[in-house]
């Protein structure tokens, strides 16, 4: 049998978001371990799913592909110290310079993304070579009727005002060249990621990233 998210992890988070302090967490712990054991053998059951149309996540280690619940306060003014979500990075993330999937659970805040987010300068000066250059594929992927419905736009976080030094002012693609993240987000409904069959549900999302993916890689290949 598949597994599936529980709604006691949903709980746990929810009481995390308000009790966020490492008095109520360690008194928690118990159910913290519990809520992790659930979605590492949810991303497990994801993994098979998901490699089923791209091979090379079946070598993802689920327990290493869950990102740390604790944050990292040292340069923040927020000194809260947990997440109030489990993310896991599906090649995506975690110093990958490669387009790849992201899994974020959280009670009303679940998404879905696919890309390369925040990628290197060497690697963002390569992406926009191969948008300018074979813009009418990546138009036809992006503008794909299905791929279009879950992701109307691409993310606009950080966008540059002007064309990037070294692409003509008049590039037909300058609005795409403009980005600093070529990534796609789509929100999750709570009753879809609780749902028995959500691995299955997700992963027709995270396939219809695919041809997103292959594109950005290609100049890495």
């Amino acid at each position: 049998m598949s597994a599936t998210i529980s709604t006691k992890t949903f709980d746990f988070l929810k009481k995390l978001s308000k009790n966020n302090n490492r008095e109520w967490f360690n008194e928690n712990k118990s159910i913290f371990t519990e809520s992790q054991e659930n979605v590492i053998a949810f991303l497990e059951d994801l993994i098979k799913e998901m490699s089923g149309f791209d091979g090379e996540l079946a070598k993802i280690d689920a327990k290493k592909a869950l990102f740390r619940i604790y944050r990292d306060t040292r340069f923040s003014k927020d000194k809260i110290p947990y997440k109030t979500n489990f993310g896991a990075s599906l090649g995506m993330g975690k110093g990958s310079q490669k387009g790849g999937y992201y899994l974020h659970l959280e009670p009303g805040k679940s998404f879905v993304a696919g890309g390369i987010y925040m990628p290197e300068s060497s690697v963002l000066k390569e992406v926009r070579k191969e948008i300018s250059l074979y813009g009418d594929d990546f138009i036809k992927i992006v503008n794909n009727k299905d791929f279009k419905k879950y992701f109307p736009e691409l993310d606009q976080e950080d966008k540059l005002k002007k064309i990037p030094q070294g692409f003509e002012k008049e590039d037909p693609m300058g609005e795409y060249l403009k980005l600093k993240n070529f990534i796609v987000v789509y929100k999750v409904k709570d009753e879809i990621v609780l749902d028995k069959n959500a691995a299955k549900e997700l992963t027709k999302i995270f396939k219809l990233m695919k041809p997103f993916n292959d594109f950005l890689n290609t100049p890495f290949q």
